[in-house]
């Protein structure tokens, strides 16, 4: 299965975007799909988490509020809604497979497999 994330640009303070996550072939065998960012000279960092099971989402605390995680099955999709970006969002977004089926340690990168590539994000100020 391949991951290919889409959808970053530049956007001002205070604007939305809309992040897609498409997988090629099946995911019936993982967990669920997660989003992580990385911004230039920092650790990759958690964003969300959607598990199929339940429709269980998770967000990491310096988006929650401001992001929503939700999924398309008909296209095999999963989307990232960001609304009020701020200049800190700045960054790579991408997704990736969950392989645990637990919403436990959700910012663990370790637990995710199938890394697609990510796209560029950025925030004006």
């Amino acid at each position: 299965v391949q991951l290919q994330a889409s959808g970053g640009g530049l956007v001002q303070t205070g604007d939305s975007l809309r992040l897609s996550c498409a997988a090629s072939g099946r995911t019936s065998s993982s967990y669920g799909t997660g989003w992580f960012r990385q911004a230039p000279g920092k650790e990759r960092e958690f964003v969300a988490l959607i598990l199929w099971s339940g429709d269980y989402k998770y967000y990491g605390d310096s988006v929650a509020g401001r992001f929503t995680i939700s999924r398309d099955n008909a296209n095999n999709t999963v989307y990232l809604q960001m609304n009020s970006l701020k200049p800190e969002d700045t960054a790579v977004y991408s997704c990736a497979l969950r392989s645990s089926g637990t919403p436990l340690y959700a910012s663990r990168p370790e637990l995710y497999s199938n890394w697609g590539q990510g796209t560029l994000v950025t925030v004006s100020s």
